[in-house]
């Protein structure tokens, strides 16, 4: 029996990431579902060699065309399968590796794995500097791959080809774990990938990776019962969380059985659906007035699964009963302490079981349940003036976003990830079923739409996938529906053009400013400013030369009319939409922007005014 096995760095890699399996339930998954690239000098010859020789069916190459784009794809693909499996994204040194980094954010942010694997400067330094090398002179031995670090939960540089046999179990432990996911980076030495070594055959024997259902800790579950049984105005809180550890069916059940109301995050939609007469829809600055009404006035609060940022706590002024708890339930121990929350770390569908088993028989007070139901009712009112005819305007966003969830039904998915679309998407989307809602917002990267539409098709093949993504965001990074077309992936893009960056404009103007910067206009006037006619973009004819179907719709009938088409249709359709840039929908809590103190502008000023006033009711909790 052989008991070594020699092969160069890179087909050694190869060899092994085949091996690499993932296990909850008892359902195995592989951990590593295929290789993005795009290669250079720095991996064509190393790692694309050894894809070429060694990959085939077990680790297929798919071809990106932008390197922040696969890494956007290789997300999407872990969100959908709930962190059960990623993909390995691999670029040449230099512009190649750089370019990837914003794609390692959005995973680390969102903890999210996947696997980078950028080409580096020659180990031996002979060369040095090579073509795209950095020269950096306080030391030898820093390359632009550097920049991964702070994105990254673990990062190694390949300097000797038997270094993979400590750092790659390493890589692969981390991209597994639920509480320490994220983006890993392993930098490959252009030389050293070439190079050979006498691996142990063993190295190459498949390998499984337990994700465990970990229950909290019997203490802390006995003290956050005791909250919860003495609390008047419960609220659960559900986050990401919910949907990663599968417990999307536990919190539907507890939630009834117990009549706690449910608020979400961006993550969270679809944690619980719209129709369960305990969810009270999106909380936060982006939330229903429903939600942020019971939010305010309650006295403890749940914390499901989420990392509780900015968007959600209103910047720590969403809740505001002078002696309000929380409780985290959370597999990360840092979230679940968060705002002094009683910590329940662990699996969210186990300790959901603990709650629920401990709380057998008890419910929310009467009084309580009443309260939710009339804010949904009023909620629901609200939603259908806000999607009805607006005098004077074809069509707004607010009726795109009503039409696509309609057209969307149970076995499509949105995805969505900047801009003014999730502030008004996340206040109106129903959810009709768990995984009909995909929305990038811990980064809110633009030009993630797209390609993380790809991500979610190869991920969910029988799902219609609707990109939805305004102007702004598709001219950043649009050269992945080539990329679809070239993998014969149908996907729906919805575009809404307000000529500029609209989201932004508007904070502009709200906060008492004067337009600048944020239109697609042409320079003119006596200061030359861009502040002339819009500046038209055919974005129908700009898929088309790019492989998809495009279609204008003008009005909300033929919007209808097109997404109908475009789910019969084969391929990528682009549907083309204008909406105005003035006509937004209201804001239910407050989001923390410093305004200037010291302006001269009036509108600044009174907008000074108005945030003094805000931030007093920041609160801290401990």
């Amino acid at each position: 029996m052989k008991t070594t096995v020699t092969l160069n760095m890179a087909a050694a890699l190869v060899q092994f990431l085949q091996r690499q399996y993932i296990r909850r339930d008892g359902v195995e998954h592989r951990l590593i579902n295929g290789v993005w690239g795009i290669f250079g000098h720095g991996n064509v010859t190393g790692f694309g060699q050894a894809l070429e020789e060694h990959g085939g069916r077990g680790l297929p190459y798919l071809q990106a065309k932008n390197e922040q784009g696969m890494v956007h794809a290789a997300v999407a693909y872990a969100k959908t399968r709930q962190r059960l499996g990623t993909f390995a994204c691999t670029s040449s040194i230099g512009p190649g590796a750089t370019n990837m980094i914003t794609g390692a954010a959005v995973a680390t942010v969102n903890r999210l794995p996947v696997l980078l694997l950028p080409g580096d400067i020659f180990a031996n330094r002979r060369p040095g500097p090579v073509l795209q090398q950095l020269e950096y002179p306080g030391s030898q031995d820093v390359s632009v791959n550097d920049c991964f670090r702070p994105v990254s939960k673990y990062w190694d540089r390949i300097n000797r080809p038997e270094q993979i046999l400590t750092a790659l179990p390493e890589a692969m432990r981390i991209l597994a774990d639920p509480a320490e996911t994220g983006a890993v980076t392993i930098a490959m030495p252009e030389d050293v990938q070439a190079e050979s070594y006498a691996y142990p055959a063993h190295f190459f024997e498949k390998r499984v990776y337990t994700v465990a259902r970990p229950a909290c800790p019997t203490d802390d579950l006995r003290a956050a019962v005791a909250l919860i049984r003495a609390s008047r105005r419960p609220l659960i809180v559900a986050g990401g969380g919910v949907h990663y550890s599968d417990a999307v069916a536990a919190l539907d059940a507890f939630a009834a059985a117990t009549g706690i109301p449910v608020v979400v995050t961006q993550a969270g939609k679809g944690a619980i659906l719209d129709a369960h007469p305990s969810c009270l829809g999106a909380v936060g600055v982006t939330g229903t007035a429903a939600a942020n009404a019971i939010a305010l006035e309650s006295d403890l609060v749940i914390n499901l699964g989420t990392r509780l940022s900015d968007f959600t706590t209103a910047s720590k002024s969403q809740f505001q009963h002078p002696r309000v708890r929380f409780i985290g339930v959370n597999i990360h121990a840092a979230d679940a302490h968060k705002h002094g929350a009683v910590p329940l770390i662990g699996d969210a569908r186990t300790i959901l079981g603990q709650l629920a088993r401990a709380l057998a028989g008890w419910r929310v007070p009467a009084s309580h349940r009443a309260a939710v139901k009339r804010h949904r009712a009023t909620w629901d009112a609200t939603r259908a003036t806000l999607v009805s005819p607006k005098r004077g305007v074809t069509l707004t966003q607010a009726q795109v976003i009503d039409e696509l969830n309609q057209a969307c039904g149970t076995d499509g998915t949105v995805i969505h990830a900047s801009g003014g679309i999730p502030g008004d998407i996340h206040k109106l989307w129903r959810s009709q079923a768990r995984d009909d809602y995909h929305s990038e917002y811990g980064y809110s990267c633009m030009g993630y739409e797209i390609a993380g539409a790809l991500g979610i098709k190869l991920a969910a093949p029988q799902r219609e996938v609707y990109a939805f993504l305004g102007d702004g965001s598709y001219l950043m990074l649009h050269t992945e529906i080539v990329t679809a077309v070239q993998e014969g992936l149908k996907l729906t893009i919805v575009l809404v053009d307000n000529h500029g960056f609209g989201c932004i404009h508007g904070l502009q103007r709200g906060s008492g400013g004067n337009s600048f910067g944020n239109e697609f206009r042409h320079r003119s006037g006596a200061n030359h400013r861009l502040e002339g006619k819009p500046v038209d973009v055919d974005f129908a004819k700009n898929a088309e030369s790019l492989g998809a179907t495009g279609i204008r719709a003008h009005t909300r009938e033929e919007l209808r009319a097109a997404l109908v088409q475009a789910r019969a249709a084969k391929g990528v359709v682009l549907i083309f939409v204008t909406t105005p840039a003035d006509v937004r929908l209201p804001g239910y809590s407050w989001w923390d922007v410093p305004v200037s103190a010291t302006s001269k502008v009036p509108g600044v000023r009174s907008a000074r005014a108005a945030y003094d006033r805000a931030v007093k009711k920041q609160r801290f909790y401990y």
